[in-house]
């Protein structure tokens, strides 16, 4: 029996705690959020493990997990934004980077056919920190810990991660674009 089905079952089981995550946030559940929320983090980091690990990545897969990731991941900062555990500026940040992200990959592929690619290195850091700090945001809503002071460097971590993920995915695609748009030119020409 193959097990290839594993990590597209994880990202739809990622997808399926978007809801209960957020209405724990507004809820004021955020013993529960936590829990849950570190649960979505361990199977996102799990199902990419398993998708390289034993070959079970599938273009279902390639769309399924960027949709979990960005349902989570901005339920949770608007949710929390609502809540008043994080600013609305860095919520708007945080949407409007996704926002650069999903219109550059669409423009590409309507222009120039399909964009192929791994997120980078900057953008693998940012989900990091956006992850990490969600995590120690919900933890001082529920236990009080950790600090005023981490949460607060941990947000301009978030800035500045979002805000360099966000340009460099601008660069990227504008690379692309103009090595596709040459190539283009050379053909016909």
């Amino acid at each position: 029996m193959s097990l290839r089905f594993l990590p597209n079952l994880l990202c739809i089981f990622r997808i399926l705690l978007v809801y209960p995550t957020a209405h724990g946030i507004l809820q004021g559940h955020y013993s529960t959020v936590l829990a849950l929320f570190a649960l979505a983090a361990f199977t996102d980091g799990l199902d990419g493990f398993l998708a390289k690990r034993f070959g079970w990545a599938t273009e279902l897969g390639k769309h399924l997990d960027p949709a979990a990731d960005k349902l989570l991941m901005v339920s949770t900062f608007v949710c929390m934004s609502v809540a008043g555990l994080v600013p609305w500026w860095l919520t708007a940040l945080v949407l409007l980077r996704d926002v650069v992200i999903v219109l550059g990959a669409i423009t590409y592929r309507a222009i120039f056919g399909p964009l192929h690619g791994n997120p980078t290195v900057p953008s693998k850091f940012n989900t990091l920190c956006q992850v990490a700090f969600c995590l120690a945001v919900i933890s001082r809503a529920a236990y009080g810990w950790p600090g005023e002071s981490l949460i607060v460097a941990a947000g301009a971590l978030v800035f500045v991660t979002t805000s360099v993920s966000g340009l460099d995915y601008v660069m990227t695609y504008t690379r692309r674009a103009s090595a596709a748009a040459r190539a283009r030119r050379a053909a016909a020409g």
